[in-house]
């Protein structure tokens, strides 16, 4: 999550998101996930050109991002591949851990005290999902976690920054004409951002999923 947890934040200058592709000027002709069922929500931090990391360490640093991360995933749930856990030295805590990886022998380090889980597949991860439906869901990265949740993933929190760095690891596009901008918070270099799906699509994946896991 060298990716992600440790960077969050973006920037621009009150146009067009950076991630953001070219708005479609038709409008949405399915309603938008209404907040009803299970949500997900993928949270990153995103260079205008999609990157978000490049494998060996921290693209940026932005202690608002940081902060704005710990608060708002603060008691909720964090789906995370492997390499993103390692990369942030141990469980974060006060959030249980949920940790994708395909090496069966691997264990958590480090853990702080915190739950830490381990899944080898989207249906394990629903599973440990559905024993903790009190909690606010997120995928916390990297890139191919955030590919393997895409088709469940209800809303978006984005640190949208200015910035294109070179990189590897990438976040998925965000195509205007399934996601709509819900709010929108610049800062200097970077901007917080809030998505939702234009259509209901997502939420009833999810909770089929879900549903079928438990």
């Amino acid at each position: 999550m060298a990716e992600r947890v440790m960077t969050m934040d973006a920037g621009h200058d009150g146009g067009a998101s950076p991630v953001l592709a070219a708005q479609v000027a038709a409008a949405p002709t399915q309603a938008p996930h209404d907040g009803s069922g299970p949500s997900l929500t993928a949270i990153a931090a995103v260079g205008a050109n999609g990157v978000i990391g490049d494998g060996r360490g921290l693209l940026w640093h932005i202690p608002e991002d940081f902060a704005r991360f710990k608060a708002v995933t603060s008691g909720g749930v964090l789906i995370m591949g492997r390499r993103t856990y390692e990369s942030l030295g141990g469980a974060l805590v006060q959030r249980v851990s949920i940790v994708l990886t395909r090496d069966r022998l691997w264990r958590a380090s480090n853990t702080r005290g915190e739950q830490v889980l381990v899944a080898s597949s989207v249906r394990q991860t629903a599973a440990l999902l559905a024993q903790h439906t009190d909690k606010r869901w997120w995928v916390a990265g990297g890139g191919e976690i955030y590919r393997q949740w895409w088709p469940y993933t209800t809303d978006l929190d984005i640190t949208a920054v200015a910035a294109s760095p070179d990189g590897s690891v990438t976040f998925p596009s965000i195509d205007s004409r399934h996601w709509r901008l819900a709010s929108r918070r610049l800062r200097e270099g970077f901007a917080f951002e809030t998505y939702r799906r234009s259509s209901s699509d997502a939420a009833l994946a999810l909770a089929s999923l879900i549903g079928h896991a438990s």
